[in-house]
């Protein structure tokens, strides 16, 4: 029974240590990608390997997105509810549903991407719905799920950050 029982943890002693060796080989590849995207070779989230390859990596190697402007809005929120918008609460003006980081503006095209760094550090909202037409391009309504949370919020003066891309 001891013989099994030393095999068994010779076995799994091996195992372990062919694990070790994978996961140094993987955190290698992890920094060899990094080195890719501070080259420069990184490109809308792939790079070439050796010249004949497409690899496809994740967003968080990507540069971080550039300000192109700052522009000063008024900020509200507004949420699903049919007071509050058409029809189709649930849809935006682009066609998605609605969700976190979803904001509506009628001066920027829809998929452009802001930061409201006064309230919401470097967090990314796209602006994917509309508003009435009465408030103008220098409003940002901010989408929550609830309307007691877009109440709440209220309504404040700002800048927002208008993003490369």
């Amino acid at each position: 029974m001891s013989k099994k029982i030393l095999i068994s943890l010779i076995l799994i002693s091996i195992l372990i240590g062919w694990g070790s060796v994978f996961e140094a080989r993987t955190r290698k590849k992890k920094v060899d990608l990094a080195n890719f995207s501070e080259e420069g070779n990184l490109k809308n989230g792939l790079i070439t390997v050796q010249g004949n390859s497409i690899l496809a990596v994740s967003d968080h190697l990507s540069p971080e997105p550039k300000v192109i402007k700052k522009v000063k809005v008024v900020i509200t929120g507004y949420s699903s509810t049919i007071w509050e918008t058409d029809e189709t609460p649930e849809l935006t003006a682009s066609g998605s549903v609605v969700r976190e980081g979803i904001v509506a503006n009628n001066g920027l095209p829809i998929g452009t991407k802001i930061k409201i760094p006064e309230l919401y550090g470097d967090k990314v909202f796209v602006v994917e719905d509309r508003m009435s037409w009465q408030k103008g391009k220098y409003h940002v309504d901010i989408w929550f799920p609830s309307y007691f949370e877009a109440k709440n919020f209220g309504a404040k003066r700002t800048y927002i950050e208008i993003l490369e891309g």
